[in-house]
C-alpha cells in the first residue's frame, strides 16, 4: 500500500511539473493546470489514482495550513470592523443567488428539496481558490481580499450549519437540541483560543524562538492540533485552522512561523487541486451540461453583480466592491461536499452531485482568469461601475502610518534614496513589486510595503498623497506619469522625482510636473541624494537645478538626432 502511494504521488507530481511548465508557458494561471493534471490523471484518462483516501488527506493538510498561515497574517480589529459588512454581503448572496438558483432549477423539473440543497451550494466560494490567489498576489491585508476573507468566514458558518440541517433532516428534523450545543461548543472553543493565544503561549514564545527549528514544529502543532479540536467538537477542521492562526497573530514571530510554514503548505495546495480535478467523472454529460451551464452564469454573474451592488450600498468604492466581487464569482469544494453527502442520505439524486461538480470546476477555471486580471477588467469597465458607487463614498480605507519620504523601486538607485532618508531623519517607505525585493527588504528590516504603482487602491493604503517627496527607480515612463498625475492630484507641492528611459520621456515628465528626471547618461541617483542634503527635500529647491537639465536635454536630443 504505502508503495502505491508512493508510485503514484511520483507519476502525479511529475506530471504536475511537465502541465506547469505548459501554463507559465501559455501565461495561464497556475491553478487550472493544477486541476488539468487531476483530470488527466483520475479515471477520465490515465486513472493513475487509486489511494484516494491517501490524496483527500493530502488535499485536507494543505487547507489546514494554507487557512492557518492566513490566520497568523490576519488582525483581530480588522475581523471587527469587517464584520458588518461580511454577514450583509454574504446574506445578499445567499438570498439572491440562492434563489435565482432554487427558481432556475425548478423551472428545470428538479424536485423542491434537491433544489433548494443545490441553490444553497451555489452560496459558497472556495475559501482555498480565494486565499490561494489572494495570497499570490500579496493581497490578503487590502480592503478587497479582507471584505472577501470575512465572507467566506460566514459561509464557513453557513456551511457547518448545512451539514448538519442535512443530516437532521435525513433524521427526521432540527431543533434547538442540535443547535443549542452547538453554540456552547463554539463558545467554549472561543474562550480557550482566547485565554491560551493571548497569556500562556507569550509567556514561553521566546524561548521557542531561539530555535527555529523548534518555532516550525510548534506551529505545526499547534495549527494542526486545534484544527484536530475543532473536529472533535463538530466544527470544521478549516475553521479551526484559521483561528488557531488569528489566536497567534499578535506574537512578533508570527510572520517567522508563516514564511517556514509556506513551502510546505504550496506542496498540499497542489495535491488539493489535483484532487478535484480528479472528481471529475461524468456519465450523463449531456443531461447535466444545461443546468451546470445556467447556474454557472448565475454563479459567475449573479455574485460580482450583487456583491457590487451590496458594497456600493454600504459606501465602499466601485474598484473595492468590483475585487471583492470578482474574488468571489465561484462556489467552493464544500459546495461538492454537501450535495453528495445529500446523495448519501437519499435527500437529491446523484445527478445533481454531477451537475454541482461541472459548476465548479467551471466557475474556479472562469474565476481564475477574472481574479488574475482583475485590474484590466476594472479599466475596462471603469465608467460602467460608476453606478455601484454612491456619489460620496464612506468607504474607511485602511491605511497605514504617514510617510514623509516613498520610493517606488529598489532597484536603480534605491539604496541610495535609502541612506538619505536614514541620514535625513525622514520617516520613510519603500515599496516594491518584486517578491524577492521584499524579502530582502524585510530581512534587512527595512520598513516597506508590496504593492503595484499604478494601483490607486494601494496608494490610498499608503497615503502616497500626503508625502512631501517621492522618489520613482521605475524605468517604464506610463507607471511614472500614472503615478505623478496620482500624486499631483492631491498636492501639486509634492516632489517628485523619477528615472526616464529617453530624452522624449523626461521632457515629457517635465511638463507634467516632475520636479527632477533622471537619465541614465546624465547625473544618477547619487548626485541627486547629494543634492536633497544640501538643499533639502522641498519642490522649490529643484527649480534652478530643473530648469538647467530641461535645457540640457533639449541640447543633447537636438544633437542626437542631427547625429
Amino acid at each position: 500500500m504505502h508503495q502505491e502511494i508512493f508510485t503514484e504521488l511520483s507519476i502525479v507530481l511529475v506530471v504536475v511539473a511537465a502541465i506547469s511548465v505548459l501554463m507559465r508557458w501559455l501565461k495561464q494561471p497556475l491553478i487550472l493546470g493544477y486541476i488539468l493534471t487531476g483530470i488527466l490523471v483520475g479515471p477520465l484518462v490515465l486513472d493513475v489514482i487509486h489511494a484516494k483516501e491517501a490524496f483527500e488527506g493530502f488535499s485536507e493538510i494543505g487547507i489546514a495550513l494554507l487557512l492557518f498561515i492566513i490566520g497568523l497574517g490576519m488582525n483581530a480589529g480588522v475581523i471587527r470592523s469587517l464584520g458588518k459588512v461580511s454577514l450583509v454581503t454574504a446574506s445578499v448572496i445567499l438570498t439572491v443567488v440562492g434563489g435565482l438558483g432554487l427558481a432556475t432549477l425548478l423551472a428545470l423539473g428538479f424536485d423542491f428539496v434537491t433544489a433548494l440543497v443545490m441553490a444553497v451550494a451555489l452560496f459558497f466560494s472556495s475559501t482555498i481558490v480565494i486565499l490561494k490567489v489572494l495570497s499570490d498576489k500579496r493581497e490578503v491585508s487590502r480592503l478587497h481580499g479582507q471584505i472577501a476573507i470575512g465572507v467566506i468566514l460566514v459561509d464557513d458558518i453557513v456551511a457547518t450549519l448545512a451539514i448538519v440541517a442535512v443530516t437532521a433532516s435525513a433524521n427526521g428534523g432540527l431543533g434547538a437540541s442540535q443547535l443549542l450545543p452547538m453554540i456552547g461548543k463554539a463558545t467554549a472553543l472561543g474562550l480557550l483560543l482566547f485565554v491560551v493565544g493571548a497569556y500562556l503561549i507569550p509567556k514561553f514564545a521566546k524561548t521557542l524562538a531561539k530555535s527555529q527549528e523548534l518555532l516550525f514544529i510548534f506551529a505545526i502543532a499547534w495549527g494542526f492540533g486545534i484544527a484536530s479540536l475543532f473536529g472533535v467538537f463538530g466544527f470544521s477542521h478549516e475553521v479551526g485552522a484559521l483561528f488557531a492562526g488569528v489566536a497567534l497573530a499578535s506574537l512578533p514571530y508570527a510572520t517567522e512561523m508563516s514564511t517556514r510554514l509556506k513551502p510546505l503548505r504550496d506542496f498540499f495546495i497542489v495535491l488539493f487541486f489535483v484532487t478535484l480535478g480528479e472528481r471529475f467523472v461524468f456519465d450523463d454529460l449531456g443531461g447535466t451540461l444545461v443546468p451546470a451551464l445556467l447556474l454557472s452564469a448565475i454563479v459567475l454573474i449573479g455574485k460580482p453583480l450583487f456583491t457590487m451592488i451590496s458594497l456600493g450600498a454600504l459606501g465602499y468604492t466601485k474598484l473595492t466592491s468590483f475585487k471583492a466581487g470578482i474574488h468571489l464569482s465561484q462556489i467552493s469544494e464544500f459546495s461538492i461536499v454537501l450535495v453528495v453527502l445529500a446523495a448519501q442520505l437519499n435527500l437529491v439524486d446523484d445527478k445533481s452531485a454531477t451537475i454541482i461538480t461541472l459548476v465548479a470546476l467551471i466557475t474556479i477555471g472562469i474565476s481564475s482568469y477574472l481574479m488574475k486580471y482583475d485590474n484590466a477588467l476594472y479599466k475596462k469597465l471603469n465608467g460602467v461601475l460608476s453606478v455601484f458607487e454612491r456619489k460620496k463614498p464612506k468607504e474607511q480605507k485602511q491605511k497605514r502610518g504617514l510617510y514623509s519620504s516613498i520610493l517606488f523601486g529598489y532597484h536603480h538607485g534605491g539604496h541610495e534614496f535609502l541612506h538619505l532618508f536614514r541620514d535625513t531623519k525622514e520617516r520613510y517607505l519603500i515599496v516594491d513589486y518584486d517578491p524577492d525585493v521584499i524579502e530582502h527588504l524585510e530581512s534587512q528590516g527595512i520598513r516597506h510595503a508590496y504593492g503595484d504603482a499604478t494601483d490607486t487602491e494601494f496608494l490610498e493604503e499608503i497615503n502616497a498623497g500626503h508625502a512631501k517627496f517621492v522618489a520613482s527607480t521605475i524605468i517604464d515612463k506610463q507607471v511614472n506619469m500614472m503615478l505623478l498625475g496620482y500624486l499631483h492630484r492631491h498636492s501639486t507641492s509634492i516632489t517628485f522625482i523619477c528615472h526616464a528611459r529617453t530624452y522624449e520621456d523626461a521632457l515629457e515628465l517635465y511638463e507634467h510636473g516632475a520636479a527632477y528626471v533622471i537619465l541614465p547618461r546624465f547625473l544618477g541617483s547619487e548626485y541627486i541624494t547629494s543634492h536633497i542634503k544640501r538643499h533639502g527635500l522641498d519642490k522649490k529647491s529643484f527649480d534652478a537645478f530643473r530648469a538647467r537639465h530641461i535645457v540640457s536635454i533639449g541640447k543633447t536630443a537636438v544633437a542626437h538626432q542631427d547625429g
